[in-house]
């Protein structure tokens, strides 16, 4: 044979090779992309709860892979699936080759990428085969459960670009095991994760309330289901019942991370911050390089901070008490933010705590830093913008610059909390200037703006009017009047 034919029949094979990768259900199929999470962040969190929770090694192992491999550490990533192997052996050895379908693809694609092509084609005929004898139909084609809630544990691993997604493959999973704990546990995390997202960003959600029951009943030594139902019991305004909840998960687990991490929060959110910061260290001193708990004591701090502030203005209280918690609450902000740079509200979050302690020039520089990335998702931009117009309000002392960037996140054309936050300062603002009588043309043109983002048009159009009755040869109002009265007739 030709060293020319050689070539394109390896080029046949390769292509055939990947056509074949492409049917796999694996990490490497499922879309899971680095950009919306911090890798060296999710690492730790995958190798915290190998440590911690010895039941979902498997899945831990096999996910923890992938991540290798978007680090570029394809070694490494080999000797995490052969722990994914070992653990199934252990745990499953009566199920070898339905528990590995997962494993077998990651090892397919890692070898792929390592241009070990013998081997890859070795683990998709493994798969294939596999599936032949699990299928009942002629194709091999097989859904399994286990598969369906492997992919919604990834998917919540990746963030909430991902819960609707996670959401659906533990529907799928339950579908065919509705009393599995397992699924159940991920399908009532998925469900809090959403309403989560949906109370932040202005979505409708269904409650989670019923899910998180289920989960509990099924497996009551889940405490992190158990911390969970009492969260959302606290949301409800049910915190006694909630609380309840937490003591008995301290009972039960006084040395889960993930626990402790959502018992701190319960605290924190009751108002006993001291309490939560308690948790939180102990919490830390198990997984030191969580960013989460990093992020919540953080949170706790300017809490503490926030409250020394208030009661300054009644009795003296030391610089130092001050100065402290200041310090306290930005070591543990940089953290979350060298972690992992895509937690996009922690900018928000550090730029403050400057402010409070009038480093000006440091929050500043944060904000332009996050304002000028373009991998910032729009609602969390507009928290962001609704942050830095009180920063201009507040501590800047510009009620011009913060209607300016107040506006900005109004512009951004998505229904979120941020949004919301913007349009009532903004409007807030602006109504006081102009019922003070301070308001001129700028002022009511600009709320006509603020009106018409808002698809309030009839408001906007008064508003424009009274401008243009001030400022007669002002286009930008003339224009914008005729432009709503265009839309309405229409």
């Amino acid at each position: 044979m030709s060293e020319q034919r050689r070539e394109i029949m390896s080029t046949i094979s390769k292509d055939s090779l990947k056509t074949s990768l492409l049917q796999l259900e694996c990490h490497f199929t499922w879309a899971l992309l680095k950009e919306h999470v911090g890798l060296e962040a999710l690492e730790e969190t995958i190798r915290d709860h190998i440590k911690f929770v010895v039941e979902s090694n498997i899945v831990d192992y096999n996910i923890l892979s992938y991540v290798c491999h978007l680090k570029n550490s394809n070694e490494e990533a080999l000797r995490n699936l052969r722990k994914a192997e070992e653990a199934i052996q252990k745990h499953h050895p009566g199920e070898i080759a339905r528990r590995s379908l997962v494993t077998w693809g990651n090892y397919a694609w890692i070898y792929y990428h390592m241009q070990r092509y013998e081997e890859a084609q070795a683990y998709v005929s493994k798969v294939e085969n596999s599936c032949k004898k699990l299928s009942s139909t002629a194709d091999g084609k097989i859904q399994l459960p286990e598969i369906c809630a492997e992919q919604g544990w990834a998917f919540l691993r990746f963030g909430r670009n991902y819960f609707e997604r996670a959401k659906n493959c533990f529907e799928n999973a339950l579908k065919s095991d509705p009393d599995n704990p397992d699924f159940n546990a991920g399908y009532a995390i998925a469900m809090y994760r959403l309403e989560d997202c949906a109370e932040r960003y202005g979505e409708e959600m269904k409650s989670c309330l019923e899910a998180l029951k289920q989960a509990v009943e099924l497996n009551p030594e889940d405490t992190t289901i158990l911390a969970l139902l009492a969260l959302k019991l606290q949301r409800l305004k049910r915190g006694h019942e909630g609380e309840r909840y937490i003591e008995e998960g301290l009972q039960k687990t006084p040395d889960s991370p993930v626990f402790l991490r959502h018992a701190a929060n319960f605290y924190r959110k009751k108002g006993d911050v001291n309490k939560a910061v308690e948790i939180l260290e102990k919490a830390l001193a198990l997984t030191p390089q969580s960013v989460v708990l990093h992020h919540q004591l953080g949170l706790c701090y300017r809490s503490l901070l926030q409250k020394t502030l208030h009661l300054k203005r009644t009795r003296y209280t030391p610089r130092e008490e001050v100065e402290n918690l200041i310090q306290l609450a930005i070591f543990h902000f940089k953290i979350v933010i060298e972690k992992k740079p895509v937690f996009f509200s922690a900018y928000g979050d550090l730029a403050n705590i400057y402010a409070l302690g009038r480093r000006y020039e440091e929050a500043e520089e944060l904000f332009q830093e996050v304002l000028q990335r373009n991998d910032v998702p729009c609602e969390e931009k507009q928290e962001i913008y609704f942050c830095y117009g009180n920063f201009q309000h507040f501590h800047m002392k510009s009620e011009s610059e913060a209607i300016k960037y107040y506006i900005e996140g109004l512009k951004i054309d998505k229904d979120s909390y941020g949004r919301k936050k913007c349009s009532e300062a903004v409007e807030t603002l602006l109504g006081r200037k102009i019922r003070s009588g301070l308001g001129d043309a700028t002022d009511i043109g600009t709320l006509g703006l603020v009106h018409k983002l808002n698809s309030k048009k009839q408001e906007a159009i008064e508003c424009y009017k009274k401008a243009i009755a001030l400022d007669p040869n002002n286009e930008e109002y003339q224009t914008a009047l005729v432009e709503l009265q265009l839309s309405i007739s229409s």
